[in-house]
């Protein structure tokens, strides 16, 4: 079996040495390189050539989303693995459009990383368990198909919340329900209520004129 070259992409230094530090104890895996920043990340692939790189999201400069897509272009580039603390279906769904080929969120252990590692250098997709939890609760839950034409302006997670909290649900339920923090929760309701200009009792008003907030069965 052939070494797979890694490029470890993070803006956190302790954290790309974390990384160096565990990958040089697995047999078939060399770390070859790393980058701070998404421009750095792609001079560093263009330069060395690796089969995998692990790719952190919100970085100074070129992000993770753009620095995805760009390496992942050239059809004979690498495969990029994301490795983030953002648990957030958003992010998921972008990174996967970018070209990425999985996503683990930081605190996944040693074997995780180093399955991902195989697993997309060899044409595969894979998620961490929390993550891939996320993806199907995501998929589970039935959606009205008029809410995408009704709130054109929010993104199908922030419908989702948005139908959650019609249904009367608070905050740190939601988070429960959805599988993601409090404090995302908190972001989207944010978001929500600002692209809507209503507060918590608009939103409700206009989700359920909007045939949201029904009892799922």
């Amino acid at each position: 079996m052939r070494t797979l070259r890694v490029v470890v992409v993070d803006d956190h230094p302790a954290f790309r040495m974390g990384l160096a530090g565990m990958l040089s104890t697995v047999d078939g895996i060399e770390l070859v390189g790393d980058a701070s920043d998404g421009n750095e990340a792609i001079e560093r692939v263009r330069e060395l050539r690796p089969d995998v790189v692990l790719m952190d999201l919100h970085m100074p400069g070129l992000g993770g989303i753009e620095a995805t897509k760009e390496v992942t272009a050239d059809e004979d580039g690498p495969a990029v693995v994301v490795l983030t603390m953002i648990e957030d279906d958003d992010a998921l769904f972008a990174a996967m459009r970018a070209g990425a080929s999985g996503y683990l969120l930081k605190g996944a252990d040693k074997d995780d990383v180093v399955r991902a590692i195989h697993a997309a250098a060899a044409g595969e997709v894979i998620f961490g368990s929390r993550v891939a939890s996320g993806i199907r609760n995501f998929l589970a839950v039935p959606r009205p198909p008029t809410s995408r034409r009704a709130f054109p302006e929010l993104t199908e997670r922030e419908i989702e919340v948005l139908d959650l909290i019609a249904r009367g649900m608070r905050n740190a339920d939601i988070a429960t329900e959805i599988y993601v923090s409090e404090k995302t929760v908190r972001n989207h309701v944010s978001n929500i209520f600002s692209k809507l200009g209503v507060d918590r009792n608009g939103a409700i008003i206009r989700a359920r004129d909007a045939g949201l907030g029904r009892p799922s069965r």
